[in-house]
């Protein structure tokens, strides 16, 4: 009985491994999409910026009014998320609308915390979410809830518990 367990443990051990090395890769990817996005951006405002410049030609003083066509694209608050998606850094004037689903409950979850200051912890969030109590609901929540702090929609104390974001933070459903 005791070899069985073990060999259940070693099974265990391993795939908690791999799940590690999918999660950095993953991390990595998310990372890289940010930077390309960037990129993208700030490509088109200089594309933008040298037409209008263009057009202007030498007269600053009265500058033409021109329509500059610029690829139609959507504003990433007006995107309907999707589970599974990339988790956008908060700004100022952002809702939790702008959030997948399974992040946006967790995050509207500790917004309406009364809070003792303390923090939630992983475990607490994932019974306050319903899900089951097992190591692979309770990481996923983890990992979910690291998430949102490295986006700054929450913060962390020093001892893993997560808590909502303190001024500045949008509103639940503004």
């Amino acid at each position: 009985m005791a070899s069985v367990m073990g060999l259940l443990e070693e099974r265990e051990t391993a795939v908690r491994a791999a799940v590690e090395e999918l999660q950095v890769e993953a991390d990595r990817i998310l990372a890289e999409l940010g930077v390309a996005e960037a990129v993208l951006e700030r490509r088109v405002i200089a594309r933008v910026e040298l037409a209008e410049a263009l057009a202007a030609g030498g007269d600053a003083a009265d500058p033409p009014r021109l329509e500059v066509q610029v690829p139609a694209r959507p504003a990433r608050v007006d995107k309907v998320p999707v589970a599974g998606a990339t988790v956008v850094r908060c700004r100022e004037g952002m809702t939790v609308e702008a959030l997948a689903p399974e992040y946006r409950r967790i995050v509207e979850l500790l917004q309406g915390e009364g809070g003792d200051g303390e923090g939630v912890s992983a475990k607490e969030l994932a019974a306050r979410l319903g899900l089951e109590l097992v190591p692979a609901k309770i990481e996923g929540v983890r990992s979910r809830a690291k998430r949102l702090v490295e986006r700054e929609w929450l913060k962390a104390s020093p001892s893993g518990r997560f808590m909502p974001r303190a001024s500045g933070a949008p509103a639940a459903g503004s």
